[in-house]
């Protein structure tokens, strides 16, 4: 970490919440909400994993996933994985979401995979890969910026 970083709850980069009360804390920040936005499957050192099984509320023309839906999905999964590393933070929020998209997404299985690539006090940034098939699939990237509340 840089001058300035703080561990902020990050341990040794291992997350301190489980799958489950991860779940559980976003199943209770978003009601109604819940698989909507991708279910977190796996939690790692800085990562996470939510697979989202698309409806066809998300599909678009030609039988491909939307571009608001996978947005969605890269935020939500960003907001996670911090979650999961900093513990309930609700307030963060986004402040920039930058995303490029790669290729048409199938209406199938999408995996998206949250990397934390730096954890300020105030600021964290995260890099998703949205994929198919297999991670050499890429359909969409995004880089998510996060504000953590004050304290």
């Amino acid at each position: 970490m840089g001058q300035g970083d703080t561990a902020r709850g990050e341990g040794q980069g291992e997350p301190i919440l489980s799958v489950k009360e991860l779940r559980a804390l976003l199943a209770g920040a978003f009601p109604g909400r819940t698989g909507e936005a991708g279910v977190v499957e796996a939690l790692g050192r800085h990562s996470a994993r939510m697979i989202l099984d698309p409806t066809p509320a998300m599909a678009r023309p030609g039988n491909i996933v939307s571009g608001p839906t996978l947005m969605t999905l890269a935020d939500h999964v960003a907001y996670a994985v911090i979650l999961a590393h900093t513990g309930p933070m609700l307030m963060a929020v986004t402040h920039t979401l930058t995303m490029s998209f790669l290729r048409a997404c199938r209406f199938e299985r999408i995996v998206a995979d949250a990397s934390i690539l730096k954890m300020g006090r105030r600021l964290v940034t995260v890099d998703v890969r949205i994929w198919q098939g297999s991670e050499a699939g890429i359909v969409a990237q995004a880089t998510v910026g996060y504000t953590l509340p004050a304290g």
